[in-house]
């Protein structure tokens, strides 16, 4: 018969279990006090900002790079991430002492060196050369760093800064004053608020742009993109934006003080620039829509230098809006301050031009009158029988921009075989345009790119964009908006970019201190290797990190 179990333990068995556990918990208190100070032996901490980034987001420099056919996410380790260093050595002389920059005096806190407003009294004020670029010689140059404001804050986030920017940030209430009337800008407190007015639409860009759009179609995806001319706090393009629109605006640096810099605080595309004696730096057919809302430009004037150099830019069928003077002159003679007679020889006068460069008219309502460019030349040239002046351009590369004086002639489109074809070949839609291959390219018309190396591009940014997505705050927060691509390429950084709340600039246009939110460069160092003076006592590298 079985021994009945009475369900309580023996002294002796008691005593076992307890030596049993104390040498379990001692083992395990061993294990994690060795842990520990081993994990203590082998880390450093960061001793700065540049080490936290350098640790996130560094690999191997002998990784496959784009074009081996290996750069794939999955094929890379959990620790792996973006390489932002040079993927070359330059030799440089690492013992010598790093020279620290001092800091420039505060006067120097808003500094454009190249629209110098004292060094541009030098230059001829013809045309209004003296606006254009002049930048200081290489003994001009200011080599200490440019101080913030002191009462200096973070910017708005985005979408909040298209209608808020920080007094201390931009302290110049002239605009606010001048501009009163027109609600460009009003000071509230410690901040300016952009209503969205502008010179010929002071209830509000919103509506001018409605206005715009029952006229020519602004959705749909054919117009992308858009140039401003004098566009004062950009509030045309900034309001755009959420109709997928992407406008460069662009002003002069004069008495307006600081109307691009506003922009840019809003987080609104903009550069300082002006319509003078050369080239706007864009190539040939780069925008969907011109726009000049009482821009001051004499359009009439110079043989209609300043349209034909709007009719370069412009792609074919691409549309030229103008409002103010001298549209609806037998309403606003009297507010203009002009004679009747003066007003209409204007508007006569640019209507001329405007048929000689081939373009219809399309409308003239209210306070808007809009043209559009023709999507070939065929007819164009056989009007040139009727038309003398101006005359197609001769065999030159429209493309080039930077200090080419402009010209007067019509940049010539490329060949067709019909009326009804379009010069160049069609755009896609946007944004299926952001990823496709464009005529030129599919063409052969670029030498040395085709269409693989461009999907190549696009795919090499699609994946490196997964990385970039960890960093925190990178692309969802709206706190970087403003970014500048240093080595743009075929653009597919900013095409992979267009999706989320940036936007990015891929040239070193002339622009004001603090304009940019984030830096980014891939490959530049390639390019400017062999134009510094380096000494190449020992060999090292050359790190580069992005900034903020």
């Amino acid at each position: 018969m079985a021994k009945e179990y009475s369900g309580s333990p023996k002294p002796h068995q008691l005593e076992s279990k307890r030596k049993r556990l104390t040498w379990v918990l001692g083992v395990s208190g061993l294990c994690i006090l060795f842990y520990v100070l081993g994990a203590w032996q082998t880390t450093t901490t960061p001793i700065n900002q540049s080490e936290v980034y350098t640790t996130r987001v560094s690999c191997n420099i002998n990784a496959p790079q784009a074009g081996d056919g290996e750069l794939n996410p999955s094929s890379l380790s959990s620790s792996a991430a973006l390489d932002f260093e040079s993927h070359h050595q330059i030799e440089i002389n690492s013992t010598v002492s790093l020279h620290e920059f001092p800091p420039c005096d505060m006067s120097y806190s808003d500094i454009t060196p190249c629209q110098d407003p004292v060094r541009s009294r030098k230059f001829d004020r013809e045309m209004a050369k003296y606006r254009e670029r002049h930048c200081p010689k290489s003994e001009e140059l200011l080599r200490c760093l440019i101080p913030a404001p002191p009462k200096y804050k973070t910017p708005f986030k985005w979408p909040q800064s298209r209608d808020y920017a920080w007094y201390d940030n931009i302290p110049h209430k002239e605009l606010s004053i001048e501009k009163a009337g027109q609600n460009w800008i009003q000071v509230e407190g410690h901040r300016f608020r952009f209503p969205g007015g502008g010179t010929t639409f002071p209830n509000g860009a919103d509506a001018y742009i409605d206005n715009i759009n029952e006229l020519i179609p602004l959705t749909g995806g054919n117009i992308r993109t858009a140039v401003d001319t004098g566009c004062g706090v950009a509030s045309w393009g900034a309001y755009l934006l959420k109709r997928d629109i992407l406008t460069m605006s662009f002003a002069r640096r004069d008495t307006h003080e600081a109307q691009v810099q506003f922009a840019l605080e809003r987080g609104v595309p903009a550069m300082i620039g002006v319509i003078s004696s050369k080239r706007l730096p864009y190539p040939a057919r780069a925008f969907d829509m011109a726009h000049c809302s009482g821009c001051l430009i004499p359009w009439y004037m110079y043989d209609g230098l300043y349209l034909l150099e709007v009719d370069r830019v412009l792609r074919p069928g691409g549309y030229w809006i103008l409002s103010g003077p001298p549209i609806h002159w037998k309403k606003y003679w009297r507010g203009w301050e002009r004679t009747k007679e003066d007003l209409k020889q204007e508007q006569d006068t640019i209507e001329d031009i405007a048929k000689r460069l081939c373009w219809k008219k399309l409308i003239e309502k209210n306070d808007l009158a809009i043209w559009q460019k023709p999507i070939n030349h065929i007819d164009c040239n056989k009007s040139k029988v009727v038309y003398k002046t101006p005359q197609i351009c001769g065999p030159d590369n429209p493309d080039t921009a930077w200090y080419k004086d402009m010209e007067a002639c019509i940049t010539p489109l490329p060949e067709v075989s019909s009326s009804d074809e379009v010069a160049g070949g069609a755009l896609e839609k946007w944004p299926e345009r952001a990823f496709s291959v464009p005529p030129r390219i599919s063409s052969g018309s670029l030498s040395g790119i085709t269409a693989e190396k461009l999907r190549e591009d696009n795919e090499l940014w699609k994946d490196r964009m997964t990385y970039y997505k960890k960093i925190d705050g990178l692309l969802h927060k709206g706190r970087y908006r403003n970014v500048m691509d240093m080595n743009a390429y075929l653009g597919g950084f900013a095409a992979a970019m267009s999706k989320y709340p940036v936007w990015v600039m891929n040239v070193a246009f002339s622009t004001y201190p603090r304009t940019y939110d984030l830096i980014h460069a891939s490959g530049v160092f390639s390019i400017y290797q062999d134009r510094y003076k380096l000494n190449k006592k020992k060999k090292g590298k050359i790190f580069f990190h992005m900034l903020n």
